[in-house]
């Protein structure tokens, strides 16, 4: 008998997913170097150029075109999502979303509204895209993808947001 390497369903076991479909790992790499190399996303070349381009720079194939892909879907969400919430309303998050994102990401993404830094349809956005990419999301993955929500607006996150976004907790210095 074979043991079970997948998720236990209803007493079946479910096939084991291989851990080449998580992409955060490439994927979000691609992502750090277009927010390092390019100030806004209009600034980046067509898909065909920016392909070439991070090929040239030791990305393979497969990862570019999952992050062109994960930022296409930005780009859709960020044209369509941009609504406003009352000041009033509470974010609920599905079963889907507190599996997906995880307690850590969840608890960063209300520090972020909470501090004023990440207002409720930006956070809507990182949500959206943070459900795009498969398996459980790792807080440093969610970190990127909030990078990317400024990035995408035109905005420039506050130097202490940065902070939060770039430096580990074990590393940071307190004064």
């Amino acid at each position: 008998m074979t043991p079970c390497t997948g998720a236990s369903t209803r007493g079946r076991c479910a096939p084991a997913i291989p851990s080449v479909l998580r992409y955060s790992e490439f994927m979000f790499d691609v992502l750090v170097y277009l927010y390092e190399n390019y100030w806004r996303p209009d600034a980046c070349p067509d898909h065909d150029q920016l392909s070439r381009k991070l090929t040239s720079v030791g990305f393979e194939s497969d990862e570019i075109e999952d992050a062109l892909s994960w930022l296409d879907g930005l780009t859709h969400v960020t044209d369509t999502e941009a609504r406003a919430q009352s000041p009033l309303s509470l974010r609920v998050y599905t079963p889907a979303e507190q599996d997906h994102l995880g307690t850590a990401s969840i608890a960063f993404l209300s520090f972020l509204e909470s501090a004023g830094v990440l207002p409720a349809p930006m956070r809507e956005i990182a949500v959206d895209r943070a459900m795009a990419t498969p398996g459980t999301l790792a807080l440093e993955d969610l970190k990127i993808i909030v990078l990317m929500v400024f990035w995408s607006t035109g905005e420039e996150p506050d130097a202490l947001i940065l902070d939060e976004l770039f430096v580990d907790a074990e590393d940071r210095l307190i004064h």
